[in-house]
């Protein structure tokens, strides 16, 4: 088992560090989308960061926290995108080089580019992000440069938490959380407030179906098990479950939800047209979900994370346009 878990403290000193960079997101009640689950639904706004991602206060966090000498080594990490977009932008706020590893086929080019743009070094290797998280840890001792895994990290776990600090700010009776999960730092980090503050709310993961790996290892209580990794929404596209986000969702986490690449494209559609909001994937997730199991969630004030924003242009034109 994980000893060196993130505590509720550790989520309140984020807040402290990350508050003087980031500002916080909106909360926004969905009318439209209310009006159709039959709840009070409100978005956690996260594609308003300045990446477009949630991940950017995880990456704000750790790279803030790091000894001078670490920060002028550096970093390198793995990532599809959003998560190497935070260390990158980080890594310009504290002067600290950032070496990212992304799959040749499965990155979003809009998302590459954007971390070459804040100045990351961007290799592409392998066939998904398993197969570049695994290079990137045969080659890290090399460089020199601190590895950060993209949920094995006590700091990124609670920097992303203050999304929930916020949230339960906005709404205090708040009573369920919808959170998307790729390698499961975010839905740690909201968990471990949440049952700080109102250990009565509800916690719901959700996956695509085409890459359920934390899903069975949730409902398995256990990591070595096989799942396909066949999403094309890359902020979900993770292979293989993690020991310290899996051991948290294992404790902290009521409920986990599959949905289709397809009922996401539907989801992404409708924050679209119904709420004027621009989703990835991964950030309509939870939308999908909440369609999904509406009957459930009727009567509730429920809280979607749209985790990020930088949906391929040409993708959800595509759905637009398909109506």
């Amino acid at each position: 088992m994980t000893t060196n878990l993130p505590a509720f403290a550790d989520v309140e000193a984020a807040q402290d560090l990350i508050g003087t960079y980031l500002a916080p997101t909106p909360l926004v009640h969905c009318s439209k989308l209310s009006q159709m689950l039959g709840c009070s639904y409100h978005a956690k706004c996260e594609n308003l960061q300045p990446v477009g991602a949630f991940k950017v206060r995880g990456g704000v966090n750790l790279i803030g926290r790091l000894s001078p000498a670490e920060r002028q080594r550096g970093v390198i990490s793995a990532s599809t995108g959003n998560h190497g977009q935070s260390l990158a932008y980080a890594g310009q706020l504290f002067g600290t080089p950032v070496i990212i590893y992304g799959p040749e086929r499965a990155s979003n080019p809009a998302k590459v580019a954007a971390m070459r743009a804040l100045g990351a070094d961007v290799h592409l290797f392998g066939r998904d992000f398993d197969e570049a998280r695994e290079e990137v840890e045969r080659v890290a001792h090399s460089t020199g440069c601190r590895y950060v895994h993209s949920a094995n990290e006590p700091l990124l776990i609670a920097g992303v938490g203050t999304m929930g600090l916020e949230i339960f700010a906005a709404l205090p009776a708040v009573e369920a959380l919808i959170v998307p999960v790729g390698g499961g730092s975010g839905i740690c980090g909201i968990a471990l407030v949440a049952r700080h503050l109102n250990p009565a709310v509800e916690i719901i993961g959700v996956q695509s179906a085409s890459a359920p790996g934390c899903y069975r290892a949730y409902q398995q209580q256990r990591l070595d098990v096989a799942a396909p990794m066949a999403t094309r929404h890359e902020g979900l596209a993770t292979r293989v479950p993690f020991a310290m986000t899996s051991q948290m969702m294992w404790e902290l986490v009521d409920r986990f939800e599959l949905v289709t690449d397809e009922e996401i494209d539907a989801a992404m559609g409708l924050l679209a047209r119904e709420a004027k909001l621009v989703a990835e994937g991964a950030g309509a997730a939870s939308l999908a979900a909440a369609l999904k199991i509406r009957k459930s969630l009727a009567g509730k004030k429920v809280v979607g994370i749209l985790s990020g924003g930088n949906a391929p242009a040409e993708h959800l034109a595509r759905i637009l346009q398909n109506g």
